[in-house]
């Protein structure tokens, strides 16, 4: 029995529960601080994954390609209306003045990065293919730990809307869970690590986006984590 997601998005809801509730004691100072440390953090860890990478071009070319592809679809817009939608609901069930203070773009930048943060952080696809491989779900549960502390921060400027973030990660982490092992098989090493690189790429990216320091359409680049095993796969055939 999988268990290892639903304890994820547990996590995720009881932090943004707290957060939101506690948001307005805690100090506008410290919570900017916090959302800066772990927008470094993403990049910090988006930097070990990437370095990770076996086939370089192929991970470069499926990220190119990807956010194309994205950018084609207009899949960040489609995350954004999501996320202002999730907003609305989430606020008429528990208002929360912090997050009604912020503008219609700061909510949309800072929303849109912690869903990939959360969702397709390296650390969550592989817990939930090992879990889905072996039935240990003790990775998960350390992410759980994690992510607990970061829906906090994230709500006490977020408001309760940071619980919808458990929505795609536990549907992500449910399909790899149940798919790996399909899928798993028909890895080698060298496609795992080109796709644990790419997810390094986005995590970087998401990290200059919580930082305020450039506004990457992180959304629109998620094609890329489809893209990079077929390729890498090509890579390594034909070169």
């Amino acid at each position: 029995m999988i268990i290892g997601p639903f304890i994820n998005a547990g996590a995720i809801i009881c932090g943004a529960l707290i957060g939101s509730i506690i948001g307005g004691h805690i100090p506008e100072r410290l919570r900017t601080n916090l959302t800066m440390l772990f927008g470094l953090c993403s990049m910090g860890m988006g930097v070990v994954m990437t370095a990770k990478a076996v086939n370089m071009p192929a991970m470069i070319l499926a990220v190119l390609l990807g956010t194309i592809l994205g950018e084609i679809i207009l899949l960040e817009n489609g995350i954004n209306k999501l996320a202002f939608s999730a907003k609305g609901i989430a606020e008429k069930i528990l208002p929360n003045k912090q997050a009604g203070q912020q503008s219609h773009e700061e909510f949309l930048q800072k929303f849109v990065g912690i869903v990939i943060l959360f969702s397709f952080s390296g650390t969550g696809i592989f817990g939930a293919m090992n879990e889905g491989m072996t039935g240990d779900a003790s990775i998960l549960a350390i992410k759980s730990f994690l992510d607990f502390f970061t829906a906090i921060i994230f709500a006490t400027t977020l408001g309760v809307s940071v619980a919808t973030v458990s929505l795609p990660q536990t549907l992500m982490q449910l399909l790899l869970a149940y798919g790996a092992v399909l899928i798993i098989p028909l890895l080698t090493a060298d496609m795992r690590a080109d796709f644990a690189a790419t997810g390094g790429m986005l995590m970087i990216a998401t990290g200059f986006r919580i930082c305020g320091i450039k506004n990457f359409q992180v959304a629109n680049m998620l094609p890329a984590l489809l893209l990079v095993m077929p390729l890498s796969a090509l890579w390594v055939k034909f070169f």
